[in-house]
Protein backbone atom coordinates (compact mmCIF):
# COMPACT_ATOMS: atom_id res chain seq x y z
CA UNK A 1 0.00 0.00 0.00
CA UNK A 2 2.82 2.26 0.90
CA UNK A 3 4.39 2.23 -2.38
CA UNK A 4 0.72 2.41 -4.18
CA UNK A 5 0.21 5.56 -2.18
CA UNK A 6 3.29 6.93 -4.11
CA UNK A 7 2.72 5.79 -7.30
CA UNK A 8 -0.59 7.01 -6.93
CA UNK A 9 -0.93 9.65 -4.91
CA UNK A 10 -4.78 10.36 -6.09
CA UNK A 11 -6.26 6.97 -5.46
CA UNK A 12 -8.70 6.22 -2.43
CA UNK A 13 -7.71 2.49 -1.43
CA UNK A 14 -9.43 0.54 0.53
CA UNK A 15 -7.44 -1.74 2.23
CA UNK A 16 -8.08 -4.90 4.59
CA UNK A 17 -6.19 -6.60 6.90
CA UNK A 18 -7.58 -10.77 7.71
CA UNK A 19 -5.91 -9.97 11.19
CA UNK A 20 -7.88 -12.49 12.76
CA UNK A 21 -6.92 -15.09 10.56
CA UNK A 22 -3.02 -14.96 10.04
CA UNK A 23 -0.79 -15.81 9.12
CA UNK A 24 -1.77 -17.65 5.87
CA UNK A 25 1.24 -18.80 5.27
CA UNK A 26 1.51 -21.68 6.89
CA UNK A 27 -2.21 -22.61 6.36
CA UNK A 28 -3.44 -25.13 3.86
CA UNK A 29 -3.73 -24.17 0.29
CA UNK A 30 -7.56 -24.88 0.22
CA UNK A 31 -8.21 -22.60 3.39
CA UNK A 32 -6.43 -20.24 1.62
CA UNK A 33 -7.98 -19.88 -1.04
CA UNK A 34 -11.28 -20.10 0.58
CA UNK A 35 -9.96 -17.06 2.55
CA UNK A 36 -8.97 -15.03 -0.35
CA UNK A 37 -12.58 -15.18 -2.28
CA UNK A 38 -13.93 -14.05 1.36
CA UNK A 39 -11.89 -11.21 1.32
CA UNK A 40 -12.09 -10.26 -2.42
CA UNK A 41 -15.95 -10.46 -1.88
CA UNK A 42 -15.28 -7.98 0.72
CA UNK A 43 -13.74 -5.26 -0.87
CA UNK A 44 -16.03 -5.45 -4.19
CA UNK A 45 -18.99 -4.43 -1.69
CA UNK A 46 -16.72 -1.51 -0.70
CA UNK A 47 -17.10 -0.46 -4.77
CA UNK A 48 -13.23 -0.81 -5.69
CA UNK A 49 -12.59 -0.90 -9.25
CA UNK A 50 -9.12 -3.06 -8.85
CA UNK A 51 -8.12 -5.84 -6.30
CA UNK A 52 -4.54 -6.09 -5.64
CA UNK A 53 -3.65 -9.22 -3.66
CA UNK A 54 -1.02 -7.86 -1.73
CA UNK A 55 0.09 -11.07 0.30
CA UNK A 56 2.66 -13.40 -1.67
CA UNK A 57 0.85 -17.11 -0.17
CA UNK A 58 -2.31 -15.69 -1.28
CA UNK A 59 -1.12 -14.52 -4.94
CA UNK A 60 0.94 -18.28 -4.94
CA UNK A 61 -2.10 -20.32 -3.82
CA UNK A 62 -5.54 -18.42 -4.59
CA UNK A 63 -4.97 -15.87 -7.53
CA UNK A 64 -7.24 -18.11 -10.21
CA UNK A 65 -10.16 -18.51 -7.97
CA UNK A 66 -10.10 -14.75 -6.92
CA UNK A 67 -9.94 -13.89 -10.51
CA UNK A 68 -12.75 -16.24 -11.65
CA UNK A 69 -14.70 -14.40 -8.62
CA UNK A 70 -13.73 -10.94 -8.68
CA UNK A 71 -16.37 -8.33 -11.56
CA UNK A 72 -13.08 -6.06 -11.56
CA UNK A 73 -9.41 -6.55 -12.63
CA UNK A 74 -6.81 -8.57 -10.11
CA UNK A 75 -3.50 -8.66 -9.57
CA UNK A 76 -1.44 -10.30 -7.41
CA UNK A 77 2.40 -9.63 -6.48
CA UNK A 78 4.12 -13.02 -8.28
CA UNK A 79 3.77 -11.88 -11.92
CA UNK A 80 5.32 -8.37 -11.37
CA UNK A 81 8.21 -9.39 -9.21
CA UNK A 82 9.34 -12.50 -11.20
CA UNK A 83 9.21 -10.31 -14.31
CA UNK A 84 11.22 -7.22 -12.28
CA UNK A 85 13.88 -10.12 -10.99
CA UNK A 86 14.22 -11.59 -14.45
CA UNK A 87 15.38 -7.71 -15.57
CA UNK A 88 18.26 -7.65 -13.09
CA UNK A 89 19.29 -11.38 -13.19
CA UNK A 90 22.72 -12.12 -14.17
CA UNK A 91 25.65 -14.75 -14.43
CA UNK A 92 24.14 -16.45 -11.42
CA UNK A 93 20.66 -16.46 -10.64
CA UNK A 94 17.45 -15.94 -8.70
CA UNK A 95 17.17 -16.66 -4.96
CA UNK A 96 13.55 -16.74 -3.39
CA UNK A 97 12.80 -16.00 0.17
CA UNK A 98 8.95 -16.49 1.52
CA UNK A 99 6.81 -18.13 3.88
CA UNK A 100 6.64 -22.17 3.66
CA UNK A 101 3.53 -21.76 1.52
CA UNK A 102 4.59 -19.30 -0.56
CA UNK A 103 8.05 -21.49 -1.31
CA UNK A 104 6.06 -24.94 -1.27
CA UNK A 105 3.61 -23.54 -4.06
CA UNK A 106 6.68 -22.90 -6.18
CA UNK A 107 4.77 -20.05 -7.88
CA UNK A 108 7.77 -18.15 -7.90
CA UNK A 109 9.78 -20.73 -9.74
CA UNK A 110 7.47 -21.42 -12.19
CA UNK A 111 6.60 -17.92 -12.94
CA UNK A 112 10.65 -17.28 -13.46
CA UNK A 113 10.42 -20.46 -15.68
CA UNK A 114 7.87 -19.00 -18.06
CA UNK A 115 9.90 -15.72 -18.45
CA UNK A 116 13.40 -17.76 -18.72
CA UNK A 117 13.39 -21.79 -18.69
CA UNK A 118 16.77 -21.65 -18.37
CA UNK A 119 16.49 -19.73 -15.01
CA UNK A 120 18.98 -20.88 -11.89
CA UNK A 121 16.67 -20.48 -9.22
CA UNK A 122 17.50 -21.02 -4.93
CA UNK A 123 14.32 -21.22 -2.85
CA UNK A 124 14.58 -20.61 1.19
CA UNK A 125 11.12 -20.69 3.74
CA UNK A 126 11.42 -18.30 6.38
CA UNK A 127 9.04 -18.64 8.59
CA UNK A 128 10.51 -16.57 11.78
CA UNK A 129 10.83 -13.20 9.72
CA UNK A 130 7.17 -12.54 9.90
CA UNK A 131 7.29 -12.71 13.70
CA UNK A 132 10.86 -10.51 13.63
CA UNK A 133 9.13 -7.83 11.50
CA UNK A 134 5.71 -7.91 13.54
CA UNK A 135 8.08 -7.13 16.72
CA UNK A 136 9.76 -4.58 15.11
CA UNK A 137 13.28 -6.10 15.60
CA UNK A 138 14.63 -4.97 12.33
CA UNK A 139 17.91 -4.14 13.44
CA UNK A 140 18.55 -6.43 16.20
CA UNK A 141 21.25 -8.96 16.72
CA UNK A 142 18.56 -12.00 17.06
CA UNK A 143 17.22 -10.78 12.90
CA UNK A 144 20.75 -11.10 11.83
CA UNK A 145 21.31 -14.17 13.68
CA UNK A 146 17.98 -16.10 11.71
CA UNK A 147 18.95 -14.22 8.85
CA UNK A 148 22.43 -15.90 8.51
CA UNK A 149 20.87 -19.53 9.15
CA UNK A 150 18.45 -18.60 6.32
CA UNK A 151 20.49 -17.15 3.79
CA UNK A 152 23.86 -18.74 4.05
CA UNK A 153 23.43 -20.57 1.74
CA UNK A 154 22.94 -17.58 -0.78
CA UNK A 155 26.08 -16.08 -1.00
CA UNK A 156 27.98 -15.52 -3.79
CA UNK A 157 25.52 -17.86 -5.55
CA UNK A 158 22.28 -15.56 -7.06
CA UNK A 159 22.57 -11.74 -8.36
CA UNK A 160 18.86 -11.21 -7.26
CA UNK A 161 16.89 -11.81 -4.17
CA UNK A 162 13.14 -11.81 -4.47
CA UNK A 163 11.91 -10.59 -0.99
CA UNK A 164 8.51 -12.98 -1.30
CA UNK A 165 6.44 -11.81 1.53
CA UNK A 166 4.99 -8.14 2.19
CA UNK A 167 7.24 -8.50 5.63
CA UNK A 168 10.33 -8.81 4.44
CA UNK A 169 11.37 -5.37 2.81
CA UNK A 170 11.07 -3.78 6.75
CA UNK A 171 14.69 -6.60 7.60
CA UNK A 172 16.33 -5.31 3.91
CA UNK A 173 18.64 -4.15 6.62
CA UNK A 174 19.60 -7.48 7.96
CA UNK A 175 19.36 -9.76 5.05
CA UNK A 176 21.33 -7.68 3.15
CA UNK A 177 24.50 -8.07 5.82
CA UNK A 178 24.24 -11.45 5.04
CA UNK A 179 23.79 -11.23 0.94
CA UNK A 180 26.02 -8.35 0.24
CA UNK A 181 24.97 -4.85 -1.37
CA UNK A 182 26.39 -7.18 -5.07
CA UNK A 183 22.60 -9.13 -4.24
CA UNK A 184 19.67 -6.79 -5.80
CA UNK A 185 16.52 -7.11 -3.52
CA UNK A 186 13.51 -7.06 -5.43
CA UNK A 187 10.25 -5.58 -3.22
CA UNK A 188 6.80 -7.30 -4.21
CA UNK A 189 5.66 -4.11 -3.51
CA UNK A 190 7.53 -1.87 -5.30
CA UNK A 191 6.67 -4.60 -8.92
CA UNK A 192 3.30 -5.10 -8.10
CA UNK A 193 2.16 -0.87 -7.95
CA UNK A 194 4.25 -0.85 -11.25
CA UNK A 195 1.98 -3.00 -12.41
CA UNK A 196 -1.39 -1.11 -11.19
CA UNK A 197 -0.02 2.09 -12.02
CA UNK A 198 0.67 0.46 -15.73
CA UNK A 199 -2.95 -1.10 -15.68
CA UNK A 200 -5.15 1.86 -14.48
CA UNK A 201 -3.04 3.91 -16.72
CA UNK A 202 -3.21 2.09 -20.27
CA UNK A 203 -7.51 1.42 -18.83
CA UNK A 204 -8.38 5.09 -18.25
CA UNK A 205 -9.08 3.99 -15.05
CA UNK A 206 -7.34 6.95 -13.15
CA UNK A 207 -9.04 9.05 -10.57
CA UNK A 208 -9.19 12.59 -12.72
CA UNK A 209 -9.63 13.83 -9.46
CA UNK A 210 -6.72 15.86 -7.74
CA UNK A 211 -8.27 16.10 -3.81
CA UNK A 212 -7.42 14.48 -0.93
CA UNK A 213 -7.49 10.81 -1.25
CA UNK A 214 -9.67 8.68 1.56
CA UNK A 215 -7.40 5.61 3.04
CA UNK A 216 -9.82 3.40 4.74
CA UNK A 217 -8.22 0.45 6.53
CA UNK A 218 -10.39 -2.54 7.89
CA UNK A 219 -9.23 -5.50 10.23
CA UNK A 220 -10.76 -9.00 11.26
CA UNK A 221 -9.16 -8.48 14.46
CA UNK A 222 -7.36 -5.76 16.88
CA UNK A 223 -3.72 -6.81 17.25
CA UNK A 224 -2.58 -5.03 19.79
CA UNK A 225 0.33 -3.77 18.15
CA UNK A 226 -1.67 -3.29 14.73
CA UNK A 227 -1.62 0.39 14.23
CA UNK A 228 2.01 0.32 15.36
CA UNK A 229 2.88 -2.01 12.57
CA UNK A 230 0.67 -0.51 9.32
CA UNK A 231 2.72 2.63 11.06
CA UNK A 232 6.12 1.43 10.69
CA UNK A 233 4.99 -0.25 7.25
CA UNK A 234 3.26 3.05 6.06
CA UNK A 235 5.61 6.01 7.13
CA UNK A 236 2.27 7.83 7.85
CA UNK A 237 -0.53 7.75 11.16
CA UNK A 238 -3.81 5.50 10.76
CA UNK A 239 -6.50 8.79 10.05
CA UNK A 240 -9.68 5.66 9.64
CA UNK A 241 -9.13 2.39 10.81
CA UNK A 242 -12.37 -0.19 11.34
CA UNK A 243 -12.76 -3.85 13.01
CA UNK A 244 -15.42 -6.04 10.80
CA UNK A 245 -16.74 -9.04 11.43
CA UNK A 246 -16.58 -12.37 10.09
CA UNK A 247 -19.67 -14.87 10.54
CA UNK A 248 -19.71 -18.63 10.25
CA UNK A 249 -20.96 -18.79 6.73
CA UNK A 250 -17.75 -16.54 5.67
CA UNK A 251 -19.61 -13.17 5.43
CA UNK A 252 -17.18 -10.34 6.08
CA UNK A 253 -18.87 -7.22 6.93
Amino acid sequence: MRQLIELLPHENIVYFGDTARVPYGNKSAEVIREYAVQDAKFLVSKGVKIIVIACNTASALAMDVVHAYSPVPTIGVIEPTAKEAAKLAGSKGVGVIGTLSTIGSEAYTSALRRIDSKSRIMTQACPLFVPLAEEGMFDHQVTDLVAREYLSQFTGKVDVMILGCTHYPLLRGAISRVLGNVVSLVDAGEATAKSVFELLSSSKMLNPQKSKPRYEFYVSDFPQKFNEIAESFLGRKLEFVRKVQIYSNGEIR
